[in-house]
């Protein structure tokens, strides 16, 4: 069992890794094409409460989305490791 999890934190940590070498790499040849519209936004979940910012509606209406399948899917795994849920 000890495996199987350090195995999952070194699988997450390189899955985070290569994320943000993509989004560098992405920034570095858009930055050689000349000037782009950058749009941006994050998600904050304090607690059951998902708090949404965004540079645009379209961006803050994706992010919304985004936090309510976060929670549906956090809800869900709270629900199967204690019991309340059978898998």
């Amino acid at each position: 069992m000890f495996q199987l999890i350090a195995l999952l934190l070194v699988l997450a940590f390189i899955i985070i890794l290569l994320g943000m070498l993509l989004i560098v790499f992405s920034a570095l040849r858009e930055s050689e094409h000349g000037e782009k519209k950058v749009e941006g936004g994050g998600v904050f979940i304090i607690g059951p409460l998902p708090i949404v910012i965004g540079t645009s509606e379209k961006i803050t209406k994706a992010l919304i989305i985004l936090a309510l399948i976060l929670l549906a899917f956090s809800l869900l795994v709270f629900l199967v490791f204690t019991g309340y849920l059978k898998w």
